[in-house]
């Protein structure tokens, strides 16, 4: 690993109360490291897909990552470290990862996690339903929860997928953007007050 990658400092997470969706990606890339901003590579089409599918009311970019929670948004990852592509990510850093990820579900109350691709799926419910590391996860919503929130799997919108068309994309993310507009209620018990 080069100097310069074990620099790379971690993206912080866009998240404050009061968000309704909690999107979710495996882990930074290197551009979006060196540029601070969530989904920068210049073959995502993760920020267009927001704007096409009415997820926001106006075209943004990497750059506007901070204006999510505006719309009731937030955005992390579930491994920290920015890496080229998502082959040097240990064991390890998953279960640590996943863990984090819960912690952050149970303070912030999302009512949906939107899973940025099927392998952030495939980390947080790696036996769920006797799925085998190759079996087809569907996108949308899933039966699973994450600390009371729904799970929401969208395609990796990275233009290194090409298991899915742009038109497909954009359909999981408009049927995301239909579940927002219904006015999602979190999936929990409430609390009891002390």
């Amino acid at each position: 690993m080069s100097t310069r990658r074990a620099a790379l400092p971690p993206l912080r997470d866009r998240i404050r109360p009061g968000v309704r969706v909690l999107f979710v990606g495996i882990n930074p890339g290197v551009r979006s490291a060196l540029t601070g901003h969530h989904f920068a590579g210049f073959s995502n089409r993760f920020w267009k897909l927001l704007y096409d599918a009415r997820l926001v009311p106006e075209p943004i970019t990497y750059a506007d990552d901070d204006r999510l929670p505006e719309w009731g948004y937030g955005i992390t990852n579930v491994i920290a470290r920015p890496t080229p592509g998502i082959d040097t990510l240990r064991p390890e850093e998953y279960v640590a990862g996943c863990a984090r990820l819960r912690r952050k579900i149970q303070r912030h109350h999302p009512a949906v996690v939107a899973l940025v691709g099927v392998t952030v799926f495939r980390a947080l419910f790696p036996n769920r339903r006797g799925r085998r590391a190759s079996a087809r996860v569907t996108l949308g919503l899933q039966k699973e929860q994450i600390a009371g929130a729904r799970v929401f799997v969208l395609p990796n919108p990275s233009g290194r997928n090409a298991n899915f068309t742009y038109q497909e994309m954009r359909r999981a993310f408009r049927a995301l953007a239909r579940l927002v507009d219904r006015r999602l209620q979190p999936a929990r018990t409430a609390a009891p007050t002390v």
